[in-house]
């Protein structure tokens, strides 16, 4: 599946030094506060890169968000809930759709919502990388079947769980706004569920099963595509086409296997009509496929209408036509009804659902020794650089360095076109 996945950049933001020496008053406190800083830089570095394996990110990602657990949520039993240090460190965040100009926020919420996007875009990235290969193995094609549902499971836990944390509520268009977070959980759920359809077309499954499960899928994109609706249509327009395009491919995959199933009840008429509506959907994913290419916005630029894997559909459409019409002619003489029947499909096999995604258990250098340790009272002294800190602070940030995902051009040579079936 290369140049398959459409895919919006990396969030950027800026480094944080965990410099609270004149709060964290003993040497435990200090030691966490330069964890942090060497965790947070170490898992920026990882995320920038989806070539690197999920072992690496979540090794990292355990590390400092178990670390940040403290700044998250009280350790005195005296005094639950919050933590004290929430609101102590400012964090800068671009979003993925909004350029380069960054959101501010004094919260730690904020930081692990940003955090936790971030990887989510990653795992997905990491779904492209391995996908793109000549000849992905087996193992490679669950493991990007789970990194899709993975994906799909920490942009519902932010979703689910962080945004209504947040001192703000999220601005529109950005990446903890509940819409943006939708089409990101539809999407990668839609995707993981194209390697099913994939898996069950290459075992030769039974026409209802593919049918009902491409018919699923074409739902989900259109949940995606309808998040994004209501949102700038320059920021989200080239995401939406990609979305729309895919819509229409996975409707085209359904009323044509659709109408194998009616051909074989001998509904020949209802086949037809079925098989008609597959190619009126396969042309206007040809056009959703060029305008795509042709629209300017953020992402990378997938070629979805050069794979085989929509490529080969319009031959087999076009000669299951052809066969109806004959055997109509011949056997059934059934009349073509003028709307093709409804695809209420209901898929029993093959569904996919995200991971659910858990956070770190608390790092073992937190204990309510050292969260006393952190003495937020303290009068904090004025660093002299201060202002010299805060004018570098100011302004946009640059994008993200992502590392190149190499993708393959090179036609599948399996029965389903697709690579990682």
């Amino acid at each position: 599946m290369a140049h398959w996945f459409h895919r919006n950049p990396l969030k950027a933001t800026t480094a944080v030094t965990y410099e609270l020496r004149a709060v964290a008053s003993n040497a435990q406190s200090q030691k966490i506060c330069t964890e942090l800083r060497h965790g947070r830089a170490r898992l920026m570095e990882i995320i920038a890169n989806p070539n690197n394996d999920v072992a690496t990110l979540v090794g990292a990602s355990d590390n400092y968000l178990s670390l940040l657990y403290g700044f998250m949520q009280s350790l005195d039993e005296a005094r639950t809930g919050d933590s004290k240090l929430r609101h102590i460190i400012k964090f800068r965040w671009t979003n993925t759709l909004l350029g380069s100009t960054p959101e501010e926020c004094q919260d730690a919420v904020f930081e692990v919502a940003c955090i936790l996007v971030n990887i989510g875009l990653w795992y997905s990235k990491h779904a492209s990388k391995l996908a793109g290969q000549e000849e992905p193995s087996m193992d490679e094609a669950k493991e990007i079947h789970k990194c899709l549902r993975t994906a799909a499971g920490v942009f519902t836990y932010v979703k689910e769980n962080l945004v209504s944390k947040l001192i703000e509520a999220p601005g529109k268009g950005t990446d903890l706004d509940a819409r943006v977070l939708a089409a990101y959980i539809h999407q990668c759920t839609a995707e993981a569920q194209e390697i099913t359809i994939a898996r069950a077309m290459e075992l030769k499954h039974k026409s209802t099963i593919v049918s009902a499960l491409a018919y699923e899928t074409t739902k989900l994109f259109t949940d995606a595509d309808d998040s994004l609706t209501s949102l700038d249509e320059k920021q989200v327009s080239k995401w939406r086409k990609y979305l729309q395009f895919k819509v229409q491919l996975y409707k085209a995959y359904a009323y044509n296997f659709h109408g194998e199933t009616m051909l074989a009840e001998d509904k020949c008429g209802e086949a037809i009509k079925c098989l008609e509506e597959s190619v009126t959907a396969l042309e206007q994913a040809s056009i959703q496929g060029k305008d795509y290419a042709l629209t300017k916005g953020p992402g990378t630029t997938a070629k979805p209408q050069e794979h085989l894997f929509f490529r080969r559909l319009l031959p087999i459409v076009k000669r299951t036509h052809e066969k109806c019409v004959r055997e109509n002619g011949f056997i059934y003489h059934d009349k073509v009804p003028p709307e093709a029947p409804a695809l209420e499909l209901k898929a029993t096999y093959g569904l996919v659902a995200p991971e659910e995604f858990k956070v770190p258990d608390i790092s073992p250098l937190w204990s309510p020794e050292t969260y006393a340790a952190f003495a937020i009272d303290k009068n904090l002294q004025q660093d002299p650089n201060e202002k010299d800190n805060k004018k570098k602070e100011e302004g946009d940030i640059a994008p993200v360095k992502e590392a190149d995902i190499p993708q393959s051009n090179k036609d599948p040579k399996n029965a389903s076109g697709c690579l990682i079936s």
